[in-house]
């Protein structure tokens, strides 16, 4: 499937309370995650959404903050996690991006953590720049439409183990 068809996404009526989302952030290319955060605000925001940004300092660090978070005293309804990994000359691309992506699976399927999962993993940086303009293709926008179908799950099943209630 090509970026020209994306599907189109309806955002979704959750029932309960508006959900509290926290955004775990990795902003190295700030424009690029800038982008995807303006875009997963605009769909998080049109259901009543709130959001609490942190910033970690790079793709690595944020499965393990999605760990600390699910053990604070702070809850959260759901989680997203925003980055962008470039593939440069040399095999960090591949262990960074394999490294975060089984990290957040990981902690998220560990614990039942509804996660949107936005985490760039391109060959250009111009590539990133096409997924986090503001338009139907921004992989920020539909990390925010995959934690909402997730958070609606969890309160279907009623699943709050580490949720707040």
């Amino acid at each position: 499937m090509s970026t020209k068809d994306a599907p189109a996404r309806t955002t979704r009526t959750l029932a309960g309370e508006q959900p509290r989302i926290l955004v775990i952030q990795a902003p190295y290319y700030a424009d690029v995650v800038g982008g995807m955060l303006a875009g997963a605000r605009g769909v998080l925001e049109g259901v009543g959404a709130s959001l609490d940004v942190v910033d970690v300092a790079g793709a690595f660090e944020m499965p393990a903050a999605l760990r600390m978070a699910l053990g604070a005293t702070e809850r959260w309804d759901g989680f997203l996690m925003l980055g962008c990994v470039v593939k440069g000359e040399t095999d960090h691309y591949d262990f960074i991006c394999a490294s975060v992506c089984q990290g957040a699976m990981t902690v998220a399927s560990e614990y039942g953590a509804p996660l949107g999962f936005g985490l760039l993993t391109v060959a250009t940086l111009d590539q990133a720049i096409a997924r986090s303009r503001p338009d139907q293709h921004n992989k920020g926008a539909e990390a925010a439409h995959a934690v909402l179908g997730q958070v609606t799950l969890a309160r279907r099943w009623h699943f709050s183990h580490w949720a707040r209630r």
